[in-house]
């Protein structure tokens, strides 16, 4: 009897002082340290390079539409027709008179080279000759300003038809068939969806110790798959500061790719030029995204995954690192579907 009583008070004792151990079905790792330059971590919006809002110059009834938004239009391509008779008829006018200048010019000449084979023959005095120069003159002046005015004409009659600029995507088209268009009235916008950009605004303090010879990683949360995570080709810092915000503006130039929209929202990962610092990293697999939570399941001290939400900063590899939510040694569940499902 005594020496059972020994056994279950030796094993109670191991139980109370060693922590329970982790379900046999979890695999967990240490949350590793790894020594890299600083980040500043700075909310930015995905922007077009090139981004035009279309307008009209002349007021007039839209008689044709041929587009709609989301279409793929190219360089040139007709998009917006204004009613152009009036000016039509007034382009016909200009080069009616045009044509009846040109023929009194001709009789001019002529008339002209006339008088100067008689003031030869000393037939007509100069003021004859004088006064036929001066028609002749007149005549090529008028020429000119009808050839002018014809030009205007037929130019006013090409800003009935609004063309695309360049090749890109129509975004907004608030106008329809039948409506009046005013000058100055946007018709529609147009991006090219080839070259975007996250635009983001940062201290000044911050801009003028950028490594901007290290890469700047981009995560876009709305996005799935590889083009959630980017890194800049091209990084622009303007060289002025805002005067109300004071901030510094940046320019992050994005790789060409499909899915990306402007006005998703992008979290930019800053380099620091300053001496490294250690930073927290955890396995990418081991992080739940839904929505805006980050997080991961972390043992507590009886081993027991419990979800706790997390910041990520910039990818190494596998790996992501982690700006604040963990500590270092803290074991974090590689597969967070099987920690959901431990009671």
């Amino acid at each position: 009897m005594q020496l059972r009583y020994a056994i279950y008070f030796t094993l109670l004792s191991l139980v109370t002082s060693s922590p329970a151990a982790p379900p046999s079905s979890l695999s967990t790792v240490a949350v590793g340290v790894h020594h890299m330059p600083p980040t500043y971590i700075a909310d930015g919006v995905v922007e077009a390079v090139q981004q035009a809002r279309l307008a009209t110059q002349v007021a007039g009834a839209i008689v044709a539409l041929p587009v709609k938004i989301g279409d793929q239009v190219q360089a040139g391509q007709l998009l917006v027709r204004i009613d152009a008779r009036a000016a039509g008829q007034t382009a016909v006018a200009s080069q009616a008179q045009l044509a009846v200048a040109r023929a009194s010019l001709n009789v001019a000449e002529k008339e002209f080279t006339r008088q100067k084979q008689l003031f030869l023959q000393q037939f007509i005095s100069q003021a004859a000759l004088d006064q036929a120069e001066a028609a002749l003159k007149t005549s090529k002046a008028q020429v000119d300003a009808l050839q002018a005015q014809s030009s205007f004409s037929h130019t006013q009659v090409s800003f009935h038809q609004l063309t695309a600029p360049f090749t890109g995507t129509l975004v907004e088209i608030p106008v329809a068939v039948g409506d009046m268009a005013m000058p100055g009235q946007v018709l529609m916008t147009l991006y090219d969806p080839r070259t975007l950009r996250v635009g983001l605004s940062i201290p000044p303090a911050v801009a003028e110790h950028l490594a901007t010879r290290q890469p700047f990683f981009i995560e876009i949360p709305a996005v799935n798959g590889a083009a959630a995570r980017q890194v800049a080709n091209k990084v622009t810092v303007l060289p002025s500061t805002d005067v109300q915000t004071h901030t510094r503006r940046i320019w992050l130039d994005l790789p060409s790719s499909t899915g990306l929209t402007p006005g998703l929202f992008a979290r930019v990962s800053l380099p620091i030029q300053t001496r490294t610092s250690p930073t927290l990293t955890v396995p990418s697999g081991s992080v739940i995204r839904r929505a805006e939570l980050t997080a991961v399941y972390v043992l507590n001290l009886k081993q027991q995954p419990l979800l706790r939400q997390v910041k990520l900063g910039q990818p190494i590899g596998d790996s992501v690192t982690v700006l604040s939510g963990l500590t270092a040694g803290e074991r974090v569940v590689l597969d967070p579907l099987a920690a959901a499902r431990v009671r």
